[in-house]
């Protein structure tokens, strides 16, 4: 058995996740007080308590869901994992891909939760709202999103941003341009298309000054080397070097999450188990519609860990 660890991205968030860590293991509790006290505030509260609409906020989401995926790791790691020898590779979807660069020990907790707070207010800030938008579109070929985010780029900025898998691509850039795909995608005989209800265009080249941001707050920050290969997202291909990571994280805000492409490279590199660790089962899902011979397992919650034990340390 061949293993790789997931940790889960934005939409994963909701109020309550990581409460029952916290109230079962010492070492999430000690997490979640390390990111409160990087970021001087209570997101933990935030995070057991809500408002939802404050979770749901991208500065205070991306540190959450970082936090709740670092909680299931360190009480792992407690019961006896040695990420280097049981897991092979680690990989995250956007900002799932920091919370698996601390799991492999290339940034500290406290930075990690730090460089997700500036990209999560970066992100925010790079677009007016209402400038920009994004829209699923659901059940159509990649070359053939492609082809009309290629002609909605007549009217303004349209790219791919998510190739979820499973016949969902995220297409982002400027609204008008968004719509228009969104129309031509239909036309081309996609099952639907979706405008999406986030606050900003992600992964698209309207984000540049938050990859600006991005890119001076990684210079800043001790990088170590990863102790296992990261499949990084705008590559789908692993890399180990720290100075070569902060670069590509640094072209994540603006490129694709090449998902479906992370997922049919484990498949094709004798991966057979994903564990998604923390909060939802977006992760778990996707991967049993690219590829039915990788078994997926979602671990968020005390009973999830007693069971991930025993088949990690079997």
């Amino acid at each position: 058995m061949t293993i790789a660890f997931t940790f889960p991205g934005q939409g994963s968030q909701a109020v309550g996740m990581g409460k029952d860590l916290a109230e079962n293991f010492a070492e999430a509790r000690a997490v979640f007080q390390e990111v409160d006290e990087a970021l001087g505030e209570k997101l933990s509260d935030v995070m057991f308590n809500g408002p939802e609409d404050t979770l749901t906020l991208t500065a205070n989401a991306q540190p959450a869901l970082m936090a709740v995926s670092i909680a299931v790791v360190r009480v792992l790691e407690a019961k006896g994992l040695d990420l280097k020898s049981k897991v092979a590779y680690v990989a995250g979807h956007s900002l799932g891909e920091y919370s698996a660069l601390c799991a492999a020990g290339t940034f500290s907790l406290a930075d990690t939760a730090r460089l997700l707070r500036i990209r999560g207010n970066a992100m925010q800030a790079a677009v007016p709202v209402g400038v920009g938008a994004m829209a699923a579109i659901i059940g159509l070929e990649h070359a053939d999103v492609i082809a009309v985010c290629d002609a909605a780029s007549a009217i303004g900025a349209c790219q791919i941003a998510n190739d979820n898998g499973g016949g969902q691509i995220v297409i982002s850039g400027e609204k008008a341009a968004v719509e228009k795909a969104a129309a031509l995608a239909t036309d081309k005989g996609a099952k639907r298309a979706i405008l999406l209800p986030v606050s900003a265009p992600f992964h698209s080249t309207l984000m540049a000054p938050a990859a600006d941001a991005m890119r001076e707050a990684l210079a800043t920050v001790a990088k170590s080397d990863p102790v296992v290969p990261v499949i990084a997202n705008v590559r789908a291909a692993p890399v180990t070097g720290a100075d070569e990571i902060a670069s590509l994280l640094v072209e994540q805000v603006t490129g694709q999450v090449r998902w479906r492409e992370t997922v049919e490279w484990f498949a094709r590199n004798g991966v057979t188990t994903l564990y998604e660790l923390g909060s939802g089962k977006v992760l778990t899902g996707l991967a049993r519609r690219i590829d039915k011979t990788i078994n997926g397992i979602s671990v968020n919650g005390p009973a999830d860990i007693d069971a991930a034990v025993a088949a990690l340390m079997a």
